[in-house]
């Protein structure tokens, strides 16, 4: 087995090297003046099964290139087989089209990973589980479900806590949490009128004096999860909490976040976090580094990945 990693989450491929003791491969990976990606693998990966530890995050295309270009250098240097790794898979709220004559992007990124010569990719907690047709190669979706409920059992009184879906679309998700823990479930009813604005109508479920904790899988500007909590709020919650699998946080994210009722926010570490996040008192990361590195050794043995889940 291999290890290779790229620029985008440098700390999460350390931390799988170091959960699965397997060294980091020498590559260099860098840009030309002119911005060009050059990629040199300074190790011989011939014959070798070899992972791609690259999540497709900001700057996506920069970190989409240095993957393609990555997996075109592992191929012509004749490793047996690929795996492209990404925690985070970006584009991947470009599942459908949104309208006329509008791409389905999520697509056309597996078709290039896939024609880049990867011959099986894994993501965590994709967007929709539906973009796992779109790649013609084996591919797994990891939840972070057991690593949000370890963490709320070793802090949270079921008795007193409730799990709150942000929206109608994340219900599957959170309850899937809320009968792991024993808690009870809400349902946040939310209407978009845009992309990027979103409106909370109404409270599904009793959450008064209730500690709630919100689920959600990417959390970008932060406007619904901040909506969701001053409706909670509003509805006599005693405090509010959110585990999100991806923390994107665009501008104005952080800000939004510090200044909203959301008492903690608990993200993974699937995006590298940035100088704003670290120094948010209100964000807390979390490692899913044992839960990658369990899954690739699995992949490497020919053993199950689904029975992680189980």
């Amino acid at each position: 087995m291999k290890i290779v990693s790229g620029n985008s989450n440098i700390e999460l491929a350390k931390n799988i090297s170091k959960y699965l003791r397997v060294p980091l491969v020498k590559a260099t990976i860098k840009k030309f003046p002119d911005k060009e990606i050059f990629v040199e693998i300074q190790e011989n990966v011939r014959g070798e099964d070899v992972f791609v530890i690259q999540s497709t995050s900001f700057p996506a295309n920069d970190h989409v290139m240095e993957l393609l270009i990555t997996i075109d250098a592992l191929k012509r240097g004749s490793a047996k087989r690929i795996s492209a790794i990404m925690p985070y898979y970006g584009y991947a709220r470009q599942d459908r089209k949104s309208g006329p004559r509008t791409p389905i992007s999520a697509k056309l990124v597996a078709n290039l990973i896939s024609i880049a010569g990867a011959n099986r990719a894994l993501m965590v907690d994709l967007h929709a589980g539906q973009i796992q047709g779109f790649f013609d190669i084996p591919t797994d979706n990891l939840f972070a479900a057991p690593v949000f409920v370890e963490d709320i059992k070793r802090k949270f009184d079921s008795k007193s806590t409730i799990i709150v879906s942000p929206d109608v679309g994340g219900v599957v998700r959170a309850r899937a949490i809320a009968k792991r823990v024993d808690c009870d479930l809400a349902i946040i009813d939310k209407r978009r009128e845009k992309a990027g604005v979103s409106e909370v109508m109404n409270v599904i479920g009793d959450v008064k004096n209730k500690k709630c904790i919100l689920i959600d899988d990417i959390c970008d500007t932060a406007g619904t999860l901040s909506n969701a909590a001053e409706a909670l709020k509003q509805k006599g919650a005693e405090s509010v909490y959110s585990y999100i699998t991806h923390g994107v946080l665009s501008k104005p994210a952080i800000e939004r976040i510090n200044n909203s009722p959301i008492d903690k926010m608990i993200i993974t570490d699937s995006i590298q976090a940035n100088i704003e996040v670290v120094n948010s008192s209100k964000i807390e990361q979390i490692t899913i580094a044992h839960l990658i590195g369990e899954a690739i050794n699995r992949i490497s043995d020919n053993r199950s990945v689904s029975s992680l889940f189980a």
